[in-house]
C-alpha cells in the first residue's frame, strides 16, 4: 500500500505537469482523489463509463489516464457525468490525468514511444504550443513501403495516404490528432507524418504538397504514455500496474 500523495508528486514531477501548458480545460493532474491510499495502479487512454467500470473491476484504486474527464466547461453531474463519478467513488478509484505532458515527454511520451516501436531515431522538437514543442521529428531508413508495413504491423488499422517521397530520411511523429501538424511539414523539411486521425481535406493537401500521411488511429496511438508512466511507477513503488483497454476503433 502507497500514500496517494506521493504518487501523485511522483508523477506531477516526472511528466513536469507545471511546466506543460496543456489546452483550456485539461486540468492535468489529479482529478479524483480515493481515500489516500492505493494497492494497483492502471492506465487507460480515456476517462469514460467503461474505462472507470473495468479499472474498478481490476481492483485499481489509480488510474492514470490520457484524456482526463474535464475539458469543458463546469459541467452538471447528471447521466453519464453522475455515474462516471459514482463508479470512481463508490469503488474507491483515484483519476490523474496527463495530456499533453504525456505527449511531448522525451521519455515517457506517445510520440517518442511510437518512435522507439519503429525503430526511428529521434532529432529534434516541432510544433511548440505555449513555447513547448509537441510534435517529434526522427530519422529514418526504411523505404516508404517497409515504413507502412511496419506500422501496418504494430497498428490494427492505418490509412495510408501516399504522395510524398518513395524513401523518406525524416518522419514527422504527433500521436492522436496530427491537423495541426500537417501544414508545418514542409516547413520542417519533412513530407512524411505519422499521426493518429486526419480530417478529409488533408487527402487533397497531401496529393498537393506531395505529402505521406499515415493514420493509426488516436485511441491507439496514444497507449503508450499512460502504460510507460504506470510501468515506471509500478516498479518505484513495487505495486502491481495494468491496462485497461477499451477497444477503441477510431
Amino acid at each position: 500500500m502507497v500514500n496517494l500523495v506521493d504518487l501523485v508528486s511522483y508523477c506531477d514531477e516526472r511528466v513536469r505537469r507545471d511546466a506543460i501548458t496543456d489546452f483550456a480545460g485539461a486540468r492535468n493532474g489529479l482529478q479524483v482523489a480515493n481515500d489516500g491510499r492505493v494497492t494497483r495502479i492502471g492506465a487507460a487512454v480515456d476517462a469514460g463509463v467503461r474505462p472507470f467500470e473495468a479499472a474498478v473491476a481490476a481492483g485499481v484504486d489509480f488510474l492514470i489516464v490520457h484524456h482526463g474527464l474535464f475539458w469543458d466547461p463546469p459541467f452538471p453531474l447528471t447521466g453519464a457525468n453522475r455515474q462516471k463519478i459514482k463508479i470512481l467513488l463508490d469503488g474507491n478509484c483515484a483519476v490523474y490525468s496527463s495530456h499533453l505532458p504525456l505527449d511531448c515527454h522525451s521519455e515517457l511520451g506517445n510520440n517518442i514511444c511510437v518512435a522507439r516501436l519503429l525503430g526511428l531515431e529521434p532529432e529534434s522538437w516541432f510544433l511548440p504550443v505555449e513555447g513547448v514543442p509537441i510534435g517529434l521529428i526522427a530519422g529514418n531508413l526504411m523505404s516508404r513501403k517497409t515504413l507502412r508495413t511496419e506500422l501496418q504491423r504494430h497498428f490494427r488499422a492505418v490509412t495510408a495516404i501516399e504522395w510524398g517521397s518513395k524513401n523518406p530520411g525524416r518522419v514527422a511523429v504527433l500521436t492522436g490528432s496530427g491537423a495541426a501538424a500537417v501544414p508545418e511539414l514542409r516547413r520542417e523539411g519533412v513530407d512524411t507524418l505519422i499521426t493518429g486521425e486526419l480530417k478529409q481535406h488533408h487527402y487533397n493537401v497531401a496529393e498537393e504538397e506531395e505529402l505521406n500521411l499515415y493514420c493509426c488511429g488516436h485511441y491507439a496511438t496514444e497507449i503508450f504514455g499512460v502504460c510507460a508512466l504506470a510501468k515506471e511507477l509500478s516498479e518505484k513503488v513495487d505495486l502491481p500496474w495494468s491496462f485497461i483497454e477499451t477497444n477503441c476503433p477510431l
